[in-house]
C-alpha cells in the first residue's frame, strides 16, 4: 500500500512510538513503519531505568498512567567497593531529583495501546529499503518499503529515522559529510533475569578483582543481574549454582535464589554518528548512538532527541521556525557526548581489564573514594545520573 504523511518514522521503539505521540498530541499526522512484528515489539527485554526527565516526557505525553502506578523510584544507589557497601544518595546530591525503573517492555506496550486506541497507524512487517528525495526541496521524501513481498512507498514532508544501529537511515546519510567514532570495550556482561525478589530496593554496582557485577530489577519480584565476563562468552557457559555464588561474592551481599528464566551476554560499546540530520532525514536513538549499558542511559538519550526532534517539527509546523530543526545535530550532540563519557567513565572505573596493572587498579579504587567521600563527586555523579538538561540555545 502506498501512503502520504507528514512525517514517516522508521521504527517502532521507544524513540518511534514517543515521537510519533508527540507530534499526534500537536496535530501532525504520521506513520510507523516497522520491520518486525508486533508480537517481538511487546515481548522484546529491555532495560528501564529512566532518568527523571524522561518520566516526565513520558508524562506529558499522555502515556505515563501505567507507569505513574507500575514505576519503582530510586533515591539513591549502592557502591559495593573494597569488601564495603555504601549508599549514595542521588536524590539529596542532585537537588531533589530521582531514577525511575520501569521496564523499556512496558513503556513500549503502553505506547503501542495508545497509538493503536488512537488508530495512529503502524505498518508491522515493513522493512525501508531506500530513502530518495531527501535531499531535493521541490519533492516530497519517500520511504520505498517492502510489505510481504511487495514494494512499496510512504511519501512525507520530513523522515524520521528511528530504526536502531543496524537501520537504513544512517547509511542514507551522505558519507563525506560525518564522522563514525567508536570504541570497543575488551569485556561484556553475562546477565540473568531470575524470578526472585531484588535484595536490595535500589541498585547496587560492585567494583571487584574478579570483575564488576550489578543488581538491579525489573519488578518486586524478578531480578535482573549482572557479572562482568571475556568477549565472546557463551551464554551456556556458566552453571546457575556457579554464577550465584559469582554474583554473592562481586556485590557483597546474599541474592534471593530463584529460576534463571533467561540468560545473555552483551558486548560493550561506545558509538557516536556525529551528523544526525540531512535535508529531510534525522536520525535519533541508536540509529545515531550507542552507550555501554553501564551509564543506564541508552533508552535516556532516544528520548532526548525526540523532545528536541518534536520540538523542532511542532515549531516547523505551527510557527514556520526552523531554527531549532536545523541546529537539531548540534542541540543533540552537546548532550550525547557528556552522556558518552558518563557512561564511559563508570564504564571504565567500575570494570577490570585482565591485563590491567596495579596502579590502575588503585585509581579505580580512588576515584570511587572520591565519588563517595566527596560531595562534589558525589554531586557529579548524581547530576549525570538523574540525567543532564538539554541545552537549547546556541553554543557560546
Amino acid at each position: 500500500m502506498n501512503l502520504k504523511t507528514q512525517v514517516g518514522i522508521i521504527g517502532a521503539g521507544p524513540a518511534g512510538l514517543l515521537l510519533s505521540r508527540i507530534l499526534h498530541n500537536h496535530g501532525i499526522e504520521n506513520i510507523i513503519l516497522e520491520n518486525r512484528n508486533e508480537s517481538y515489539l511487546r515481548q522484546r527485554l529491555r532495560a528501564g531505568v529512566m532518568e527523571q526527565g524522561t518520566v516526565e516526557t513520558f508524562m506529558e505525553a499522555g502515556v505515563g498512567e501505567k507507569l505513574a502506578k507500575g514505576k519503582m523510584v530510586h533515591e539513591g544507589i549502592y557502591i559495593h567497593a573494597k569488601g564495603i557497601q555504601n549508599r549514595l544518595d542521588v536524590k539529596e546530591l542532585s537537588g531533589g531529583k530521582e531514577v525511575t525503573v520501569y521496564g523499556q517492555k512496558n513503556i513500549t506496550n503502553d505506547m503501542i495501546d495508545h497509538a493503536q486506541k488512537d488508530e495512529i497507524q503502524i505498518v508491522w512487517e515493513a522493512k525501508a529499503q531506500r530513502l530518495e528525495h531527501i535531499d531535493d526541496d521541490g519533492e516530497s521524501a519517500i520511504i520505498h518499503y517492502s510489505l510481504h513481498g511487495k514494494m512499496y512507498t510512504l511519501e512525507c514532508d520530513f523522515i524520521a529515522g528511528c530504526d536502531g544501529f543496524h537501520g537504513i537511515s544512517r547509511p542514507s546519510l551522505p558519507i563525506t559529510q560525518k564522522n563514525i567514532y567508536s570504541y570497543e570495550f575488551p569485556y561484556s556482561w553475562y546477565g540473568i533475569l531470575a524470578e526472585a525478589p531484588p535484595i536490595a530496593h535500589e541498585v547496587i554496582y560492585a567494583h571487584h578483582p574478579d570483575g564488576f557485577a550489578l543488581q538491579s530489577m525489573r519488578g518486586p519480584e524478578l531480578s535482573r543481574l549482572y557479572i562482568q565476563c571475556p568477549n565472546g562468552t557463551d551464554p551456556g557457559a556458566y552453571e546457575d549454582e556457579w554464577l550465584w555464588d559469582e554474583l554473592d561474592k562481586r556485590l557483597g551481599v546474599t541474592n534471593n535464589r530463584g529460576n534463571i528464566i533467561s540468560k545473555g551476554v552483551a558486548p560493550m560499546r561506545s558509538f557516536v554518528c556525529d551528523v544526525m540530520q540531512h535535508g529531510k532525514l534525522f536520525i535519533a536513538g541508536d540509529a545515531a548512538h550507542i552507550v555501554p549499558p553501564t551509564g543506564a542511559k541508552g533508552m535516556n538519550l532516544a528520548v532526548a532527541d525526540v523532545k528536541v526532534l518534536s520540538k523542532g517539527l511542532i515549531h516547523h509546523y505551527k510557527d514556520k521556525d526552523d531554527d531549532i530543526l536545523n541546529r537539531y545535530t548540534e542541540i543533540c550532540l552537546r548532550r550525547i557526548w557528556k552522556v558518552e563519557r558518563f557512561s564511559w567513565w563508570v564504564t571504565t572505573t567500575f570494570h577490570v581489564d585482565e591485563n590491567q596493572d596495579e596502579f590502575t587498579t588503585k585509581m579505580q579504587e580512588a576515584t570511587i573514594s572520591y565519588m563517595l567521600d566527596s560531595q562534589i563527586g558525589g554531586q557529579s555523579f548524581a547530576e549525570n545520573y538523574v540525567g543532564l538538561p538539554i541545552l537549547w540555545n546556541e553554543k557560546k
